[in-house]
Formats: C-alpha cells, structure tokens, sequence
C-alpha cells in the first residue's frame, strides 16, 4: 500500500512556476527598461546628439524623437506584458 502511494505522487518542482514566471516578468521589465535608458544616456550624453553645443539642431531634433519613440513602444511592451492575466503568488 505504501508502495503505491510513492509511486501515484508526482515530484513536485523545487518552486512555483506561477511565482517564477511573475518575477521573471519582473525582471525583463527592469532589464529591458535599464537597458534602454543606458542606451539612449550614451547615445545622447556620450556622442553629443543630445547636447546642443556638440550637436546640430537636425541631429538633436532627430535624436529626440527616436527617445519619445523608442519610450512609447517600451511602455507599449510594458502594458502588454503586464495586461496578461497571469495569477499573483
């Protein structure tokens, strides 16, 4: 009778997936975020398209709105990641 009790049972994983699939959202959200910022930071601070004296008003006009830009679909990737229903742990 024992035999078969161990046996029926499934192993369970050492975690929650629910739990690991809500932080791993957790964590692209901040990488992804992170890593954006980074990369405008250096494009606008450390090669000058964001700074009007090493820049031209079409370089920085054009640099602009790649930010607004490339922050309007970070946030349109934040909204769909998010709006899922996933179950909170």
């Amino acid at each position: 009778m024992e035999e078969n009790r161990n046996l029926q049972e499934e192993p369970k994983p050492p975690f929650d997936m629910e739990t690991f699939k809500y932080f791993s959202r957790i964590i692209r959200t901040v990488f992804f975020g992170f890593f954006l910022l980074i990369f405008d930071a250096f494009v606008g601070l450390y090669l000058g398209f964001g700074d009007p004296t090493y820049s031209t008003p079409l370089l920085m006009t054009i640099f602009y709105i790649w930010f607004i830009a490339s922050m309007g679909v970070y946030l349109y990737f934040v909204y769909k990641m998010w709006s899922k229903k996933v179950p909170h742990p």
